[in-house]
């Protein structure tokens, strides 16, 4: 296929699957768009929100439309690494130990609720996240292709939370924070709740708009083949280095960073129907790649200072190239 033909696949494919999602889902188009970006760019996305705001809802119908195996762990204190990964069984009829592998290895791992695990279980996905494979008795295994890692967490001020340390965000791709409905749209809701049409039952529907894995991995590879200029890398760079030397951060954007600035700003393009990167494209996903990285200093926290009005700075204060 052409280039011209390749984009319009990857448009059609996230327009298609938006539409699928308003079936199901009323609201939320920033974070529909959040999980097709961070699928084309062999991302990972990190959702927070009180319970009850459609997340798990979002995410099931999600994975059923992309095809693929879907693997889910509900967050909780007891959960343990093995859990996440698998375990080594014994056989008595063989002799040996057979590997039973756990949820993480499918095509798309919903993680609900991340932050109502133990630091010790959470440390388990940080080799999936960063190099798509697990380790278990000194034996790699990679994880099947395409792998997308989907977590939900609740507000730290929640009760029973335990916060992902910075490593572990770090690995996420990008990053989105649920805010509730308008007012319009809570009213569709309870509309819908009334005729009965707000029971998932269309979840349980065999009807996919990709049929098969390999469709994604070809759109992946269409998406990295898409254009970003001196201009756009430079400004990303400045962009980072803002971060590094603003007097209200204390822990700026890593490396790791920058490059998941860079693919998510390419994904968008190619869903937006163009090969090429422009800085509109970097401007809108700074945000949702730089929020849950960023460290505030501990004097600019106690003054009220956030990261979203942080960032609103560094996006006015250094130029477009």
């Amino acid at each position: 296929m052409t280039e011209k033909q390749n984009i319009d696949t990857i448009r059609t494919f996230h327009d298609d699957l938006k539409k699928r999602l308003h079936q199901c889902i009323i609201g939320y188009d920033d974070l529909m768009d959040l999980l097709t970006i961070a699928l084309l760019s062999d991302g990972a996305l990190l959702m927070e929100g009180v319970p009850g705001t459609a997340k798990t809802t979002l995410c099931k119908f999600f994975a059923q439309n992309i095809g693929g195996d879907f693997g889910r762990l509900q967050g909780a204190v007891d959960i343990l690494p093995m859990d996440v990964i698998g375990v080594q069984k014994y056989q008595q009829d063989t002799n040996k130990f057979i590997f039973s592998k756990g949820p993480i290895f499918s095509n798309l791992f919903l993680v609900d609720e991340i932050n109502r695990m133990t630091p010790k279980a959470q440390g388990a996905l940080l080799e999936a996240l960063a190099e798509r494979q697990v380790t278990i008795d000194n034996e790699t295994i990679c994880l099947p292709a395409p792998f997308i890692v989907i977590a939900t967490q609740n507000p730290y001020e929640m009760e029973g939370t335990f916060n992902l340390i910075e490593s572990q965000k770090d690995r996420f791709t990008l990053s989105y924070r649920i805010k509730h409905l308008d007012v319009a749209e809570e009213v569709s809701v309870l509309k819908k709740g009334m005729a009965g049409s707000l029971n998932p039952g269309i979840l349980d529907s065999k009807d996919k708009l990709v049929e098969d894995p390999s469709e994604i991995l070809a759109m992946q590879a269409m998406v990295r083949s898409v254009y970003a200029s001196d201009d756009i890398l430079s400004y990303i760079g400045d962009l980072v280095e803002a971060t590094r030397n603003h007097p209200d951060i204390k822990l700026g954007i890593s490396t790791r960073g920058s490059l998941a600035l860079l693919r998510s700003a390419m994904a968008n393009a190619a869903i937006q129907g163009r090969a090429y990167v422009i800085p509109d494209d970097v401007k809108y996903l700074v945000p949702f790649a730089f929020a849950h990285r960023i460290i505030m200093k501990r004097e600019s926290a106690l003054s009220k200072i956030t990261v979203d009005s942080v960032i609103d700075d560094i996006l006015q204060t250094v130029p477009v190239k």
